[in-house]
């Protein structure tokens, strides 16, 4: 017994490093070795380690590359007409510049499409938090009716019968055998290395960038929790978006609706308290990842900062953060300036990568036209 645990043990610290591939055999776990060549992942300190990567997908070269093919390929829709990249658009910060999504027919989807940015550190996909892993993630997607249509099985099916898809299975697990379940694991490489780190912020952050006087004061805003006894405005966003990261893996009712219409979590979990609990997205990119919230109501900064400065719609289940949370002795808002609201957004504007944007490394790598 206690040489078959020192054994996993092993297995599991060496198959990030050799690109080993885990399958599953007959109630045992079989180890094939591949050609695959580690991926290096490069991201900030401040990020922190608590990243997501299960034992039985490392990161390659070889499979990060094969995601990036899957990730554009059309033919993973029923209709061969959408791809995973339809909706999550590079030049958006991987979200779609539309509140709602057009599938593979013309029944919109009931969320906005969420920026696939920084999901290394994501435990919890999804607005309400429902999958709990990328492969999970990938999976919904592909075989939901209205979006591709296509069971990740049957995706399979019609990718083995492809004159370049079996050798780059192979040269991703070992294997030209393609499965649903390689699927999903190949997308969820790719979108692991979808990391946004060089923003005007980040350049700040190590000491390269100087903010202008109105982005070090919409800084402070976002940052400052306010006070009005200390005589401290604020904003208190940085409470619900986190530090240098800028993402927490938070879910909050943030006062949309007094009665919403989507019940966001409450939906899985039947509970009261989780009526109109959405996930809080991370801000990286959000100068380009318009429009707003789960529905996309907002479809301009201005107007966000508008529903938090004056329009928090009370109920039960409204975050406990955003009650009283005002720059008044005794009021109930933010009431923040015109002059606020612009050096806000003037800070929210550092935290574009351009360099995320254009990367080449995720572009679409086929030759056909998308």
């Amino acid at each position: 017994m206690q040489g078959k645990l020192f054994i996993a043990v092993i297995s599991i610290l060496v198959l990030p490093l050799m690109g080993n591939l885990l399958l599953t055999g007959k109630g045992r776990p079989v180890y094939i070795v591949t050609d695959s060549i580690p991926y290096p992942l490069v991201y900030p300190v401040s990020f922190g380690n608590r990243i997501n990567i299960p034992a039985d997908n490392p990161l390659t070269r070889e499979g990060v590359f094969l995601g990036r093919m899957l990730f554009y390929e059309r033919l993973l829709s029923a209709n061969n007409r959408i791809s995973c990249a339809s909706c999550h658009k590079q030049a958006f910060a991987f979200a779609d510049n539309k509140a709602f999504s057009d599938g593979i027919d013309t029944v919109e989807t009931t969320r906005n499409a969420m920026s696939l940015t920084n999901l290394l550190w994501v435990r919890h996909f999804f607005w309400d938090g429902r999958a709990n892993s990328l492969e999970e993630q990938a999976a919904i997607p592909l075989s939901h009716p209205h979006e591709m249509g296509l069971s990740p099985d049957k995706a399979a099916i019609k990718l083995q019968h492809t004159p370049d898809y079996p050798r780059l299975f192979r040269a991703a697990f070992g294997s030209d055998s393609i499965t649903g379940a390689r699927v999903v694991k190949a997308i969820a490489q790719f979108e692991r290395t979808l990391i946004s780190a060089n923003s005007s912020y980040d350049q700040y952050l190590k000491g390269v960038y100087t903010p202008t006087p109105e982005e070090s004061r919409g800084m402070a805003l976002f940052m400052n929790n306010p006070s009005p006894e200390r005589k401290i405005r604020g904003a208190g966003c940085g409470h619900c978006h986190g530090g240098p990261k800028l993402y927490l893996e938070l879910f909050h009712n943030n006062g949309l609706d007094s009665i919403p219409k989507d019940r966001g979590i409450e939906q899985l979990t039947g509970l009261a308290t989780d009526r109109g609990r959405f996930r809080v997205p991370t801000l990286r990119n959000i100068a380009v990842t318009a429009p707003y919230m789960h529905d996309g109501r907002f479809t301009t900064l201005e107007q966000v900062l508008d529903h938090y400065s004056d329009h928090i719609q009370e109920s039960a289940s409204l975050s406990p953060v955003l009650r009283n949370n005002t720059n008044e002795p005794g009021g109930k808002s933010l009431h923040l300036t015109g002059e606020e609201k612009k050096d806000i957004i003037a800070f929210l504007q550092m935290l574009t990568d351009s360099a995320f944007l254009t990367n080449p490394d995720f572009t679409n790598p086929h030759t056909h036209p998308h």
